[in-house]
């Protein structure tokens, strides 16, 4: 059939009043007829049989009947037969085009709802498959070396047993090859390799600037089925295809990259937490043995001449005995002395020599026996020459510790005297560190007491009867006081409670007491490393357990366990697979609290973005103490620090971990 009607241009009414009136001036009858002899139209009376064909694109779609000159109105025709095809194949490319640019604006609105390669192939061949009659369709992707495919969506069957290859096949040669092509005819082709369900197959490469990402390929079994529209079709949906495939790759590979990085960053925390706590205690180690040596050094001193006089001090009373005993023998054989020497008795009192002499050889003895006690104490607390595992009493690093401490527990002008209550076990000898865990002990039993003396209801205390009382929020009166309980656990254990009454602790802080330079205390009173040592002390270094208990208003309780045999058990753990953990690892991972309310300790760790917000509290905390700290010059600065040591070991050592992933070793 052919695309213009003959009909259609002769029924436009200006166009036959214009055949009529040129009939008319050549003096012609004329007939224009269809190609099967149906008449159109007819103008005056016809005497001639000559025709003359009409044309159109090449093709006849009617003839004039006439005398020569009818030619002319031939010619006329076939030119409006020729300017309306060409309006019919410019209406057709412009249809084709909007419906691609439709097509194409679907595709891609449906393409970027997803990042996911396989989903995107199997949405574009259920297109297709719509569009194209189809019994096959495969989307093809090739791996990064380019030796093989990899199909990701499918329907159909292409291939019954080989699997698609690069350079291989009429797929495989089209990818080579980069161009896209039209075959209606598969089993004739030369290249034929694989693709025998298929008589006619459409396959256009997926690429995404210079690269080929893949192919994508549908076929029928009906030959000669696709044209050339058909082709244009699929490489539209080939082109919006491979730019979402690249992204989904893109995004593929970012997201593997991203879970690299997480990895590595787990890696570089743990490392930094290693390295965290290996600062910290590298600190606090140097300044206990510091402060070891230092006791050590004084206990030494004080001792050599403590020992002198502790040792005349007995030969002294006895020869002031034998000098009174003499003076009374005087008194009895000369009971009246002379003048002068009577005069000389009576200014120095010999009677109150006499009695009060005695009593104060006892009072020097005592305070002589009390600094013996004193040296043996920080002896104990030092241990500096017992940097090894000991079997020591316990009870007597907890007696040192409270011997040090005991100028803190005596009544203030602002608050009463703290009570010690002591309720000790019967305790075998235990094997430790018995330097580290004194300073343990140190650390909690400091920290109870400054809790005791910032309590609120301290604040308000008086002295009745010789005893300090406080009252405490309901109104009671009560006794500021720490409990030091010790017990045998199991045979194998041995526990030391250490509880105080003072106002208590929130869980969330009970949750962080552990982690490397959180303090809740004021700027130059507490560096927050104590209780993070602490914990290393009791878990890391003994295997033992270390957990705490608090309530507002009501006080807080450590509760320190540790085994009797420590040898033993790290024998054991030299001699078991590199799997060994302490024997509580469910404690130490779990956050929540026991039976009795206990919080295990957790392994402390302190991120990049924990170091940043300590950073920010420590210049808000020396802000409190100094407002114009924004605006001070270094120097100004600098004579801060030098007010508040602490603060400043604490600043250089928050930035040796900014700066740096192996913070080097800061001098006290």
């Amino acid at each position: 059939m052919s695309a213009v009607s003959l009909r259609k241009i002769l029924n436009k009414q200006e166009l036959a009043s214009l055949l009529q009136d040129l009939v008319y001036q050549l003096n012609i009858a004329i007939d224009v007829e269809l190609v099967d002899g149906t008449k159109l139209i007819s103008i005056g009376e016809q005497i001639s049989e000559n025709r003359y064909p009409i044309e159109a694109s090449g093709e006849i779609i009617g003839w004039v009947v006439g005398k020569e000159q009818a030619t002319l109105v031939a010619s006329l025709l076939s030119c409006l037969a020729k300017q309306e095809a060409e309006k019919k194949i410019l209406a057709k490319e412009l249809l084709e085009r909007y419906q691609e640019i439709d097509l194409f604006e679907d595709i891609s609105t449906q393409l970027t709802t997803s990042l996911d390669r396989r989903q995107i192939a199997q949405l574009v061949l259920q297109e297709m498959s719509q569009l194209i009659e189809s019994s096959a369709g495969m989307i093809l992707l090739l791996s990064p070396d380019g030796t093989e495919f990899e199909i990701i969506a499918e329907f159909g069957v292409f291939f019954e047993q080989n699997q698609p290859e690069p350079s291989k096949g009429i797929i495989g040669s089209i990818v080579q090859s980069r161009r896209a092509e039209l075959i209606n005819d598969v089993q004739a082709d030369s290249r034929l390799w694989g693709e025998k369900n298929v008589n006619a197959l459409i396959c256009v490469p997926l690429r995404a600037k210079e690269r080929v990402l893949g192919a994508i390929a549908i076929g029928t079994q009906k030959t000669y089925s696709y044209r050339t529209e058909h082709l244009k079709l699929v490489s539209i949906f080939a082109s919006q295809t491979a730019i979402a495939i690249e992204k989904a790759l893109l995004y593929e590979q970012s997201t593997q990259a991203a879970i690299q990085a997480k990895a590595q960053t787990q890696k570089l925390q743990q490392a930094l937490q290693d390295l965290q706590l290996a600062q910290t205690k590298l600190i606090q180690s140097e300044k206990m043995s510091s402060l070891g040596q230092l006791i050590a050094g004084v206990a030494h001193e004080i001792n050599n001449p403590v020992n002198f006089i502790c040792g005349n001090l007995r030969y002294v009373a006895e020869y002031a005995q034998d000098l009174l005993n003499l003076l009374q023998n005087y008194q009895k054989f000369l009971p009246v002395a002379p003048p002068e020497l009577q005069s000389q008795l009576d200014n120095i009192d010999v009677e109150f020599i006499m009695e009060d002499l005695p009593k104060l050889l006892d009072s020097m003895k005592l305070g002589s026996d009390r600094i013996v006690e004193i040296v043996q104490s920080l002896k104990n607390f030092s241990r500096h020459d017992e940097a090894q595992i000991k079997a020591v009493n316990i009870h007597d690093g907890i007696d040192g510790t409270l011997m040090i401490l005991r100028h803190r527990l005596k009544a203030s002008a602002h608050r009463p005297a703290i009570e010690i209550v002591k309720d000790y076990g019967k305790l075998p000898l235990i094997e430790c560190y018995p330097g580290q865990l004194n300073q343990v002990f140190m650390n909690i039993l400091a920290n109870a007491i400054d809790a005791l003396e910032e309590s609120l209801v301290i604040s308000h205390w008086s002295l009745a009867s010789n005893e300090s009382q406080i009252t405490n929020d309901k109104g009671q009166k009560t006794l500021p006081s720490i409990t030091i309980r010790t017990q045998v656990l199991d045979d194998e254990w041995v526990v030391i409670r250490i509880a105080d009454n003072g106002p208590g602790m929130k869980e969330n802080l009970i949750q962080r007491i552990y982690d490397p330079f959180f303090t809740t205390k004021e700027i130059g009173k507490g560096t927050g490393l104590g209780m993070a040592i602490s914990h290393q002390i009791v878990v890391d270094r003994h295997g033992g357990i270390l957990k705490c208990r608090s309530q507002l208003g009501e006080g807080t309780e450590f509760w320190i366990q540790i085994p009797v045999n420590y040898s033993v058990l790290e024998a054991v753990a030299g001699h078991s697979d590199t799997n060994f953990v302490s024997p509580t690892p469910t404690t130490e991972l779990c956050s929540s609290s026991d039976t009795e309310g206990f919080i295990p300790s957790t392994i402390p760790m302190l991120k990049p973005a924990d170091l940043l917000i300590r950073h920010t509290q420590l210049i808000q905390r020396l802000s409190e103490q100094s407002p114009d700290l924004g605006s001070a010059s270094p120097d100004q600065i600098y004579q801060l620090f030098q007010r508040h040591p602490i603060s400043l070991k604490l600043y250089a050592t928050l930035l040796s971990w900014f700066c740096c992933y192996n913070p080097t070793h800061l001098n006290d």
